[in-house]
């Protein structure tokens, strides 16, 4: 790894997200990702993106299915989004979740959630940039969002 590399995860972990969840239904189990990248991209047509990365073995199985969840970890979720992060095990164990009629998945408790179609990915870097169009969607406004920043999960003060 380069100086520029290690200077690139420095400097981009300054910039605080929130975490996300993307997930569907997999031969009738939950598959699902974290995502730091989640960006709201346009109110007409309702649109969404995330980033997922090349060497994703569960982003292709993803995104074969006619609709995906995306669900905004709440700040009491932290344990999720570490279990969605780990690259071996399953994913979902201990985690409550429900599934949409068209496979999308998502998680109980999120502080918000959306259920969506691939409408574009767009091959970028290393990553894929999906950009995801939203049928139906939900927040919990009592519910405080997680946060990323710094390669750590934080909290609002």
């Amino acid at each position: 790894m380069t100086a520029l590399d290690l200077n690139l995860r420095r400097v981009y972990g300054a910039y605080p997200t929130g975490v996300a969840v993307v997930a569907g239904l997999v031969g009738g189990r939950p598959a699902g990702i974290a995502a730091s990248s989640f960006v709201p991209v346009s109110l007409d047509p309702p649109l969404v993106s995330v980033c997922v990365a090349h060497t994703s073995t569960t982003w292709p199985l993803l995104r074969e299915l006619p609709r995906i969840g995306i669900s905004v970890l709440g700040a009491h979720q932290e344990h999720v989004g570490r279990r969605l992060g780990a690259r071996t095990g399953d994913r979902f164990a201990g985690v409550g979740w429900r599934a949409r009629p068209g496979g999308g998945v998502l998680v109980e408790g999120a502080s918000a959630w959306y259920e969506c179609t691939i409408e574009q990915q767009v091959r970028s870097g290393d990553h894929d940039i999906v950009v995801f169009r939203v049928h139906d969607l939900d927040a919990a406004p009592d519910v405080p969002p997680l946060v990323f920043h710094a390669s750590a999960f934080r909290r609002l003060g």
